[in-house]
């Protein structure tokens, strides 16, 4: 009899562990993961590693445990979301390829807010890529991190509109996408400055001749994009016009000796890039800004975007730099 009860326990045992286990992975798939933000001064993304099937879907509940924050996933289609504090806000992802993928805080929350990154590891059978391809900046062999400075500098903005008037004169070599993405502009400058066909034409000519092959390579819809980016991205600490935001004005700080800066808590070493400083922006290529963007500072405090942003994102940001410095403008 003992015996015989034994099993029937055993039998119940079984059977409610096999109707409640699917139903608990079922009700976990489908009510979702619930994503806590925080400042990344108190913790952070929680938690900050997800996993997925490719295909499947991955629902998130996200919430703020302090502030406003935002939600977003790199190199992905998904918009960014709004995190209230208190307030639930539900998403829904799901991912086509394996790999992994980096979800970020889109609001500017603390001086640490570009250390809220999260990963998510979407697994399943490995698929045939395509070879990636190094970014330019690396084919290249440029070293990012050497300082790159110049004295020759415009007296006025360099026009785009006024270029227009000597493009025929600008060599074919120099017009190119290869060309522009490889050369800084003062480079360009000093060869158009070397070719004695243009002997005649004044510093300012060719300075409005380089600000109409920087504009040549690029269009309104990607100078529109870039300024998206640097407008969500950037600007708080570079400024909106390319100077010092807000952001970094408020949380800088010198040290009692006056040649050393730091950022609170953020572990910036120093200024963020003036954008609209001739002297720096004229000597680097775009190229160089492309490895700027995509590995970060290293030890200066810029975060890197690689994962972030798409390439086309990247070049699109790059073009937008150089309205600081040139007018780019196609109408009066």
């Amino acid at each position: 009899m003992r015996k015989e009860w034994l099993a029937r326990i055993i039998l119940v045992v079984l059977v409610v562990a096999a109707v409640t286990l699917p139903l608990g992975a079922w009700w976990s798939r489908n009510r979702g993961v619930i994503l806590h933000a925080r400042m990344a001064e108190t913790g952070g993304w929680t938690p900050e590693n997800l996993t997925v099937e490719a295909g499947q879907p991955l629902h998130l509940r996200l919430t703020s445990d302090d502030v406003l924050h935002g939600f977003a996933v790199g190199q992905s289609d998904q918009p960014p979301v709004d995190i209230y504090p208190g307030e639930v806000t539900e998403v829904t992802l799901t991912f086509d390829k394996p790999g992994k993928y980096t979800f970020y805080c889109t609001r500017w929350c603390s001086a640490n807010h570009w250390r809220m990154r999260g990963t998510i590891e979407v697994t399943g059978p490995e698929t045939a890529n395509e070879p990636v391809q190094p970014p330019l900046y690396v084919t290249l062999n440029i070293d990012i991190d050497a300082p790159h400075k110049t004295d020759i500098v415009p007296e006025l903005t360099p026009s785009a509109r006024r270029g227009e008037n000597l493009q025929a004169a600008i060599p074919d070599e120099f017009q190119d996408q290869a060309y522009y993405r490889s050369h800084s502009p003062v480079e360009l400058w000093q060869a158009l400055r070397e070719k004695a066909s243009l002997a005649s034409l004044s510093d300012q000519d060719l300075w409005d001749m380089v600000a109409l092959v920087w504009r040549s390579n690029t269009t309104p819809q990607d100078l529109g994009v870039g300024q998206q980016l640097y407008t969500a991205n950037c600007a708080a600490c570079h400024g909106v016009e390319g100077v010092q935001g807000q952001f970094e004005a408020w949380t800088w700080i010198h040290s009692e000796a006056g040649d050393h800066a730091a950022i609170h808590a953020g572990e910036m070493t120093q200024r963020p890039t003036d954008f609209t400083d001739p002297r720096l922006m004229l000597a680097a290529s775009p190229a160089l800004l492309q490895g700027k963007i995509v590995r970060g500072g290293m030890g200066t405090g810029m975060p890197y975007w690689g994962p972030i942003f798409t390439d086309e994102q990247t070049w699109a940001l790059v073009d937008y730099l150089w309205t600081f410095q040139f007018d780019l403008e196609n109408e009066p």
